[in-house]
């Protein structure tokens, strides 16, 4: 990797540079969770809505990193004045100038691509119908935001041949300050559509701020079969070559016909007069377009027909997230074979580390040979044994030619095969256990095999969770904190549904002050899975206190007995200053004390040295209902008083929480010092200036479909029946599962690629039947339960209950698959 003298790069910006030791750095970082080589680093500290950078700096320099980009505003400690720092006005900004005077050093060909939708989809399909002709640097994953963009675009070497970067914006303003950074040569635009149009009055003031990508290209790639599109780019750019498709005759390359057959699309297209055919491994209209804009920019770039026509045969669907799952013998499986590349890798053992479950699990890598990296063999593969060792990687499984020939290279325990066909005939399953495995690879690799065979076998019904969306539904509600408010997140219940430790640890590497459980046994799961924060029991029982006192769990306490037995524990252990947290009950009528019992209370208190009150809290009982407001007012009241008065009598401060997810939203001027967040993190609420994601997906999949005649009945009771000849499809998936039986007899459809299929019948314990009459599905097709298409706050009013209680149904035996891009 290119190595950067620090005095040198304090030139290429307007600073104050603070040089103590001129030492050189190769790579940027502004996550203090991802260090890498912190001795080849610059840290940009950047000051953002949620984090500070600013804050990590001494622990960054703990780990040794030297170099430091820092808001003027920050103050350089003295146990900190040996390492070298570039003081700036506004960090972002100068981070996005130091990558763009880096960019101006390189000549080769940049594809910078924008648009609604499809831009990781174009980016990889171009970079797969590449191959290995030419080496490309992209962005990884869809690094496409302020910051993404210079990161990906740091990537730039003195090998690289073409380079191809996204560009992504919400809100105007945006693209200005990355398009420099990019500095295309060629432009892509893919579409625009809803995407984060609450940010523009109008689709053609979004399109407008996008294509302000493209002032630096020379040539612009987009269909131009849309005449808002064709029309803006025009006036626009009306000096710049443009390179379009579409059905419009006077399209570069004009699309002649399109035929559906099965799964594959058969397209008639013609290229400066001449008639070419092509297939495409797709049916759908989406892989359609964005194949197409992959397929012009491969003439433009004067790929050949006959070349194109071969390598979009080839194309394989784009996993833009690590999928993690439960593998055997207590393992756990991360599959990432979404492209391989050594900024990707990186990303993907970064994520690897946060998923150990036990301090001394060990991380295991399966990594296939890199293509494209533009770096001689031996070179490469030093680089990658350096990087494993700095993330802790303690075994190498290495699949290809490059890395079997420079076994010698790598200083862990290592074993090489040539090919993936090798390495399943040598894998034996119960050689990995209790280990946190990351499997690596490129697409032809097809590691899809290795990773079927050390995941947990389960049906394939499954909730998805999407990790990316749990933490930006945490930041918007961390958005509406003061900056000194606590978060408590809850986790009880199997965290929803959606998997206690997975969840957890999420929150964790995302500094959550406390986690909450309902019982002591939800507490002692995450201990045992590594899991070091502060954690509330909301329910102690008797039994349990002991578990609670050797695992640093702490108890909420709501009545005298409780507050009795506990104390009695402690006790026989001879304990003191026991961190634990009271319950006052401002109107719940459930659990905690009276206001009235709040002096009793401080008497028993000022006896009792072995507890330490950490925190009081109440419980809010409408927050999410307006026509509560008064009680909730009267509730947070009460609370004030209670507390105050506690306070007084103690002699010491404590944290005090009463808000919940709802009330967050509409109480801010209770935050208090700490607030609850459960459902809120899972895309439920009541946010109104912000549309919450969501978290969970229920899917399954057609197992059979069958033609039943008119009027004969299906399933149990002979409930269903329709009066017409019918295309029945089962679906694995019952009331075992956690899919409420009440939704039978068209009380709920399922969608099936972008289509409703209605419930048919009674639901059965382990599956059900879709009526898909006149629907173009093929057994095998995805269906969607609830999720992104039927929003699970739909299915909760078809059942006159709450989302809580659809999560919390579904069975132990639906696998969870975790997401995270």
């Amino acid at each position: 990797m290119t190595e950067y003298l620090f005095s040198e790069v304090s030139q290429w910006i307007p600073c104050k540079a603070v040089i103590n030791k001129n030492i050189s750095f190769t790579h940027l970082i502004t996550d203090s969770r991802s260090v890498g080589n912190p001795a080849k680093a610059l840290f940009i500290a950047i000051a953002g809505q949620n984090h500070n950078g600013h804050h990590y700096i001494p622990s960054l320099y703990q780990q040794g990193v030297r170099c430091f980009m820092v808001n003027e505003n920050f103050t350089i400690p003295n146990d900190l004045q040996d390492a070298n720092y570039l003081v700036v006005p506004d960090t972002l900004s100068a981070f996005q100038l130091l990558v763009a005077k880096k960019r101006s050093g390189y000549s080769c060909p940049i594809i910078g691509i924008t648009g609604s939708n499809g831009k990781t989809i174009v980016k990889e399909w171009i970079a797969q119908l590449i191959s290995k002709s030419k080496v490309i640097v992209r962005s990884p994953k869809s690094y496409n935001s302020q910051i993404g963009v210079p990161l990906s675009v740091w990537q730039l070497n003195k090998y690289t041949e073409l380079g191809i970067f996204e560009a992504g914006i919400s809100e105007k303003g945006e693209m200005e300050k990355i398009a420099s950074v990019i500095s295309p040569t060629i432009g892509v635009l893919t579409n625009v559509g809803a995407a984060h149009q609450e940010n523009f009055e109008s689709e053609l003031e979004k399109l407008q701020e996008k294509i302000k990508l493209f002032a630096s290209c020379e040539t612009l790639v987009y269909c131009s079969d849309f005449s808002l599109i064709n029309k803006e780019i025009k006036d626009t750019y009306p000096h710049k070559t443009l390179f379009t498709w579409g059905y419009d005759k006077a399209a570069d390359v004009r699309v002649i016909s399109k035929t559906i057959s099965g799964k594959h699309t058969q397209l008639r297209l013609n290229y400066l007069d001449v008639d070419f055919e092509i297939e495409l491994p797709f049916a759908d209209e989406v892989s359609f377009e964005n194949a197409m804009h992959a397929v012009t920019v491969m003439l433009l770039l004067n790929y050949t027909v006959a070349y194109i026509a071969t390598a979009v045969k080839k194309l394989v669907p784009v996993a833009m997230r690590m999928e993690l799952k439960e593998g055997i013998n207590n393992c756990i499986v991360i599959n990432d074979s979404y492209n391989s590349d050594l900024s990707s890798l990186s990303l993907s053992l970064d994520f690897l580390a946060q998923q150990s479950k036990h301090n001394n699990d060990s991380r295991t890598l399966i990594l296939s040979d890199i293509y494209q990296s533009g770096i001689d063999d031996r070179n490469l593969c030093t680089q990658i044994n350096d990087m494993l060792i700095q993330k802790g990687v303690s075994r190498l499984i290495g699949v290809g030619k490059v890395l079997q020939a420079h076994a010698y290279l790598f200083e862990m325990d290592a074993t090489f095969y040539a090919t993936t066909d090798e390495l399943l005939s040598a894998l034996i399953p119960n050689n990995f256990k209790n280990e946190a495995i990351l499997i690596k690879g490129s697409r032809n690799f097809e590691f899809e095999k290795v990773s079927s065979v050390l995941e947990m076998k389960h049906h394939q019904t499954c909730l998805e969770i999407n990790l990316n969306s749990l933490v930006d539904n945490l930041n918007y509600y961390r958005s509406k904190l003061k900056p000194q408010t606590k978060v408590l997140a809850m986790v009880k219940a199997f965290s929803y549904g959606s998997g206690s430790f997975e969840i957890a640890n999420v929150l964790q590497h995302q500094k959550i002050d406390y986690l909450g459980v309902a019982f002591a046994d939800e507490g002692l799961e995450l201990r045992k899975a590594g899991i070091s924060l502060p954690i509330i029991v909301m329910n102690p029982e008797i039994k349990s206190f002991q578990l609670m006192l050797q695992h640093q769990l702490e108890p909420e306490i709501y009545s005298f007995k409780v507050l009795h037995q506990f104390v009695a524990e402690l006790k026989s252990g001879a304990i003191s200053d026991y961190p634990v947290h009271l319950k006052i009950d401002t109107g719940m009528n459930r659990l905690g004390f009276e206001p009235t019992q709040v002096d009793e209370l401080l008497v028993l208190l000022g006896q009792m040295p072995e507890i330490h009150i950490k925190s009081v809290f109440s419980h809010l009982v409408g927050s999410d209902d307006k026509q509560f407001d008064d009680f909730t007012q009267k509730q947070i009241a009460d609370f004030t008083d209670a507390t105050k008065k506690m306070e007084e009598v103690l002699g010491y401060s404590f944290i005090k929480h009463i808000l919940n997810s709802s009330g967050i939203e509409r109480f801010p001027k209770a935050q208090f010092d700490m607030v609850r967040l459960g459902i809120g993190m899972y895309g439920i609420g009541d946010a109104t200036q912000y549309k919450l994601k969501s978290v969970t997906r229920f899917k399954s999949y057609i197992s059979q479909i069958r033609q039943v005649k008119a009027l004969q009945t299906i399933g149990y009771s002979r409930k269903g029946q329709l009066n017409y000849d019918a295309d029945i499809a089962v679906v694995p998936v019952g009331y075992a599962d956690g899919l409420n039986r009440k939704l039978g007899n068209s009380k709920w459809a399922m969608t099936i690629n972008g289509h409703k299929a209605q419930i048919v019948g009674n639901i059965c314990m382990d599956m059900c039947m879709l009526d898909v009459s006149g629907l173009n599905v093929c057994e095998g097709d995805e269906v969607e339960i609830f999720g992104s298409q039927l929003p699970v706050e739909q299915m909760a009013k078809a059942l006159d209950t709450i989302p809580y209680e659809i999560f919390t149904s579904i069975s132990r035996r639906v696998k969870r698959v975790y997401y995270y891009e």
